[in-house]
């Protein structure tokens, strides 16, 4: 188990991800020391100096804006900066346009690095994750993509909808790309300690597996719904972001769907889903790789294979 002494985050990106991720992070004050990176200084500036006037109210935070050589001594860097994705347009979309960013921010990052987890979220957060673990050479699990979690609560927020049962009794877990073949594990997801289907007969609740698709395909919608709605999404992963970090710097051992390079796990080689891992101190401490049923071994399958085309089209860029 690694000790952490510094909890020192350092942030890339001062849009609207990374400010909500800051000021999230500033209200749990899960770190001492906070940095935010981006090309337009005076905006990281402006956001660093928002969320410090109201520190007075709270535990005592540094927050400032910096550059790629306040990296040093970062415990957990978090990569926020990309395109934007605009209404109608796919995850995928933003390959080509986000890739070459990432790029430049990743070898502006490995200049100063000197330890520490990298948290990948910006989009495609899987084609991303996979590069800039490529990139970088790091040991597997030190880069992390923030895969689905935000799918998965998203799932649980409707079955909530769904059941009217407390939130924290709901376990529900979405497999595969942040995108358009994600899909709900509903043999790996429970609530308390029943199956879903269990759960609906105890309950004399009805849940048709033409809900469940539904549910499903409502699920890989709810961000687009929300970027037509108000232009962008930021409140709920800065959420996930801060989550995450938590679990990093206090090695809680909790299990999300998160991203990393699989290599051999599901039959998959050298690309990058989200699946059930174990998250703590050492990033990706282990990929868990349960038992699916055929047809979700399958999805999971196909999704890999469809971040994998993706990733062939960008590798050379």
């Amino acid at each position: 188990m690694r000790t952490i002494e510094g909890r020192k985050i350092a942030i890339v990106g001062a849009g609207n991800v990374g400010a909500t991720v800051a000021y999230a992070m500033a209200i749990r004050q899960i770190c001492n020391e906070l940095v935010l990176i981006d090309v337009n200084r005076e905006k990281a500036e402006g956001e660093a100096r928002d969320i410090r006037h109201g520190l007075s109210y709270m535990d005592r935070l540094k927050i400032y804006a910096g550059d790629y050589s306040d990296i040093k001594g970062s415990d957990i860097i978090v990569i926020t900066a990309g395109a934007g994705r605009k209404p109608g347009e796919t995850r995928m979309d933003l390959a080509e346009k986000n890739v070459r960013i990432a790029k430049a921010m990743t070898e502006s990052i490995m200049e100063h690095y000197d330890g520490g987890l990298i948290l990948v979220i910006s989009n495609p957060v899987d084609v991303l994750t996979y590069h800039v673990s490529k990139w970088t050479g790091l040991p597997r699990g030190t880069v992390v993509g923030s895969g689905t979690v935000l799918d998965g609560i998203r799932l649980r927020t409707l079955l909530f909808d769904k059941f009217n049962i407390g939130m924290k009794n709901i376990y529900a877990y979405v497999f595969g790309e942040h995108g358009e073949t994600q899909f709900p594990a509903w043999s790996f997801s429970r609530i308390s300690g029943f199956s879903i289907d269990d759960y609906c007969k105890a309950s004399g609740i009805e849940f048709t597996e033409k809900e469940k698709f539904e549910m499903g395909e409502l699920n890989k919608k709810a961000g687009a719904e929300v970027i037509k709605r108000k232009g962008a999404t930021f409140y709920s992963i800065g959420i996930v972001a801060t989550e995450l970090c938590t679990s990093f710097l206090n090695d809680r051992n909790i299990i999300y769907t998160v991203g990393c390079v699989l290599d051999g796990e599901y039959g998959l080689h050298d690309t990058v889903v989200s699946v059930p891992c174990i998250v703590g101190s050492e990033g990706i401490e282990k990929v868990l790789e349960v038992q699916l049923p055929p047809n979700e071994l399958e999805l999971l399958r196909k999704s890999g294979a469809a971040v994998r085309s993706v990733i062939d089209l960008t590798k050379n860029i």
